[in-house]
């Protein structure tokens, strides 16, 4: 009788974690739906406006932001529905132009970026309110709205003028990246050939006119030169706001446990970026062999083995990939990139910013749309973390950074704005 009981005991404890895991995942639900009510969820990169203007063109102005495409070579990461299923409290809008654009297309197509953000939050008012401040976030998610903020990605944007800097700041952008894929008249690249060993005199006015606006320094896609310029220059704290570690994927664009320590004594966020070549070293390896084996196929007017014969080029390379699938990334890589980055820097220090609708089809397995932020947090409190420690990663680490910031402008609240011009680096 004991022998058949253990025996059904037995079995009984090799069923239960199914049934117990459904219980624990509906408690991390609640929990996830309890912290978000109280702290805004904040995404420090979304590169919506972009791909409404690559995919959509002058409807743009007028399609239906309620429900778009989420299947297909069409599909969005983003739409009011599914923000609103993945508890977005604040969004950081990016407002991107290619770095290749002459400065003042740059500045022009810039300006139709922040346009497009001014006309979606105008359309649906319900669901939409800009924000500038810590204090105005906090108040538009209270009213069960996204606060919506706007940031400036790449250095080039501003085509070497303080002018055109400050009249973004007037028009609501929260923040700089000092650069985007390559290199500026002042700043280095991750991506490109250095050429300043990190920020120029220039550069380094950027950064001190940055602080007295008010406006958060942003150093994802810049060098570790540049990286450690910036935080030894700004007076507020610095996000990076689509970054992962760079000690589990050894991408430039990534941020090292050296400098993640300095982002700690500074008070800044590092905002874990979805990527997965920001996320997984296997993926990163296999783009990298992707982009060889299209080299080495067909590379007009080079050379290739199929050189002038793009379809024996497409079938080799549809070979390839077939004989080389690439590797899954998931959720719980990304979650590790947050883990990492809260045991070097600190859980005061992370943040997310997962760069939806920038990255096309290509996301983690679990995290494709911006209804997977509760997946993300409910994956952290299975391995430990707090409520308390998930707000912070949430969206209370960034507020804090952005109020340091607001500080910081009301401390230099008597200072002119700046008159520097390139022409100090040429002075040189």
């Amino acid at each position: 009788m004991d022998k058949i009981f253990a025996a059904t005991a037995l079995v009984a404890l090799i069923a239960t974690p199914a049934g117990a895991q459904t219980a624990k995942s509906s408690d991390y639900a609640a929990r996830v739906a309890r912290v978000l009510k109280a702290t805004p969820l904040i995404d420090g990169h979304n590169d919506w406006p972009e791909t409404l203007t690559g995919q959509a063109g002058e409807k743009r102005w007028t399609i239906d932001l309620t429900k778009l495409p989420d299947t297909g070579d069409k599909r969005y990461n983003t739409d009011i529905v599914r923000l609103k299923k993945g508890m977005v409290g604040g969004q950081f809008w990016s407002v991107y132009v290619p770095a290749s654009l002459p400065p003042l297309d740059q500045v022009k197509a810039t300006l139709d970026q922040i346009d497009l953000v001014y006309d979606i939050v105008t359309r649906y008012p319900q669901s939409f309110e800009l924000a500038r401040t810590a204090a105005d976030v906090r108040r538009i998610h209270k009213a069960g709205k996204i606060a919506s903020l706007m940031g400036v990605e790449g250095g080039g944007q501003i085509a070497n003028d303080l002018s055109v800097l400050r009249t973004y700041h007037r028009l609501g952008a929260g923040y700089l990246t000092l650069t985007h894929s390559l290199t500026i008249d002042w700043a280095d690249s991750a991506t490109d050939n250095p050429k300043h060993d990190g920020l120029t005199a220039y550069g380094e006015a950027v950064v001190h006119e940055l602080n007295r606006l008010g406006m958060l320094v942003d150093l994802s896609h810049v060098s570790e030169a540049t990286m450690i310029d910036a935080l030894r220059i700004t007076k507020a704290p610095v996000i990076f706001s689509h970054s992962s570690a760079r000690a589990l994927d050894d991408h430039p664009r990534d941020v090292s446990d050296t400098v993640l320590k300095l982002v700690a004594a500074n008070g800044g966020v590092v905002m874990v970026n979805f990527a997965p070549n920001y996320v997984s070293e296997a993926a990163r390896h296999w783009s990298a062999d992707l982009a060889a084996e299209r080299a080495r196929l067909n590379t007009p007017p080079f050379g290739g083995l199929y050189i002038g014969q793009p379809e024996k080029a497409d079938a080799a390379l549809k070979q390839w990939m077939a004989d080389h699938p690439k590797p899954k990334v998931t959720l719980a890589e990304v979650a590790d990139h947050i883990d990492h980055i809260a045991k070097v820097a600190g859980v005061d220090h992370v943040g997310l910013g997962s760069d939806f609708d920038g990255l096309g089809n290509d996301l983690p397995v679990g995290l494709e749309d911006v209804d997977t932020y509760p997946a993300l947090l409910m994956e952290l409190m299975r391995r430990g973390w707090s409520d308390t420690d998930v707000a912070k990663l949430a969206g209370g680490n960034v507020l804090r950074a952005m109020e340091g910031a607001e500080m910081v402008a009301a401390s230099m609240k008597a200072e002119l704005p700046g008159t520097a011009t390139i022409a100090i680096d040429a002075a040189k």
